[in-house]
């Protein structure tokens, strides 16, 4: 191994930038030359490449987002798009390709990796939803950001008596607003996992205003068919039944947004160390994440087939802590 590419694709998480720089430094370290692939898959299939040494990862551990930047990129989905990618890697010598990123990045990995060029998946996205990892790069910090704006409403609607619904980002994954919820101290979480009655949120809402409590707090992932705006709607049609007066604040990209946790920044820097570490082994075709507290290989077939659940117990742990 002389010579391997990196990119970051999907949705940008805060702890990219310190998986970059574990890559490089420790590709460099085994001798290596390290080239970024700017703009993800579009940037590949434009040629769009940097060679990156120590200095050009110098001062990013702390910054969120990607230095390599991320686009959409529909031309990749296609066969003939993704045979350019493979043809576009051998052409520039490359021997290896490192993806960072979710769902949606693995899936393109595994199409490289069944094309025969070695690839390796680096777990990130602030949505929890891969397969292959118990946390992702940007979940921790994606979900304080989330928390401490709950904290903050929650100041605001004691002070007035009210209700907030706050919708959380996640995609169609309800992890940030099961967790958010529950570290938040809500009367009700609404997830894209489990049907939502809004019958049974409005009694949520009353029960808590019945029993004196001066605040309720629903959160509510945007993949929800009763989303926060949904919500507000039928909520219009029973508002003296609530009891609160009901306000509604999305945080939509702004989770995104953060500067990386020590949690984020230490993920990322093992699960990048890990890349080229297993490329120096021979072992591709892999996702690496945390599985039991560890870093782990998973088989980017295995990562494509499966979806990551819920525990369902989380859930029925918010009405229980919610009296």
């Amino acid at each position: 191994m002389k010579r391997i590419a990196a990119l970051t694709s999907g949705g940008d998480a805060p702890g990219m930038n310190a998986a970059i720089r574990a890559i490089v430094r420790t590709g460099l370290d085994k001798g290596w030359e390290v080239f970024g692939i700017r703009n993800g898959y579009a940037g590949l299939l434009s040629e769009n490449l940097v060679q990156l040494n120590a200095r050009n990862v110098g001062g990013i551990l702390q910054r969120g987002g990607t230095m390599l930047g991320s686009a959409r990129c529909p031309e990749f989905k296609t066969e003939e798009g993704r045979m350019k990618a493979v043809r576009v890697l051998r052409q520039n010598e490359f021997e290896a390709l490192v993806v960072i990123g979710g769902n949606g990045s693995q899936a393109g990995a595994y199409e490289i990796s069944q094309m025969g060029f070695p690839v390796v998946g680096v777990a990130s996205t602030i949505d929890n939803d891969l397969y292959g990892s118990e946390m992702t790069i940007g979940v921790d910090t994606a979900l304080n950001i989330a928390l401490e704006a709950i904290d903050r409403l929650k100041v605001t609607a004691s002070s007035h008596q009210r209700a907030f619904l706050v919708e959380v980002m996640g995609r169609d994954c309800g992890y940030l607003a099961l967790v958010a919820g529950i570290a938040g101290g809500a009367e009700a979480v609404i997830i894209p996992e489990v049907d939502t009655d809004p019958e049974g949120v409005a009694q949520e809402l009353r029960s808590a205003y019945e029993r004196g409590k001066s605040h309720a707090l629903v959160v509510v992932a945007e993949g929800a068919y009763y989303n926060a705006e949904r919500l507000g709607l039928y909520f219009q049609q029973h508002r003296e039944r609530l009891g609160f007066e009901l306000r509604a604040t999305t945080l939509g990209h702004v989770q995104r947004g953060g500067t990386p946790g020590a949690f984020d920044r230490l993920l990322a820097t093992r699960l990048g160390a890990a890349a080229t570490e297993a490329l120096a082994q021979g072992n591709q075709g892999v996702l690496l994440g945390l599985v039991r507290g560890e870093v782990a290989a998973t088989p980017l077939a295995d990562v494509v087939a499966h979806k990551k659940a819920l525990d369902p117990r989380l859930l029925e742990l918010v009405r229980v802590l919610a009296r």
